[in-house]
């Protein structure tokens, strides 16, 4: 089972397809609707912290479950969930100097984690006004 925190976005149901397209079971809670208790009994395989209209701090529970959590289970962070992460490891999220509004980009990486099985580079749709700065962030983070 792979628990996605809903931060108020209709992206978050693209997210939960995709999940159910690779045989996985989505299970969806709200970000103000779940306690740390009770993911910890829910025993996720992964935990996905979804976008948001908000800032890092602003969304829900999801900081709390990077800092509590992020040793017990695999934590992935898209768009504002990313932000999420980043924040909680000391990141500082700024604006971009180019906007990327439905811009594609090749990315590159170490065939890991989840990146196992996956070409490389691959062809990444973006669509984001922020990115969190390289710098201060600490080497665990991918």
């Amino acid at each position: 089972m792979i628990l996605v925190i809903d931060n108020y976005d209709s992206f978050v149901y693209n997210i939960v397809q995709y999940i159910g397209e690779l045989g996985r079971e989505p299970v969806i809670f709200r970000n103000d609707e779940i306690a740390i208790k009770k993911i910890k009994k829910l025993k996720p395989e992964a935990i996905i912290i979804s976008p948001g209209p908000s800032i890092p701090e602003k969304a829900g529970i999801s900081m709390k479950i990077v800092s509590d959590l992020k040793d017990k289970f695999p934590i992935l962070g898209i768009c504002l969930g990313h932000q999420v992460i980043a924040t909680v490891f000391g990141g500082e999220i700024k604006i971009a100097k180019r906007l990327f509004h439905g811009k594609t980009s090749l990315v590159y990486h170490g065939g890991e984690t989840i990146y196992r099985g996956i070409e490389n580079p691959f062809q990444a749709t973006r669509y984001h006004s922020l990115i969190v700065k390289k710098e201060g962030l600490p080497d665990c983070l991918e």
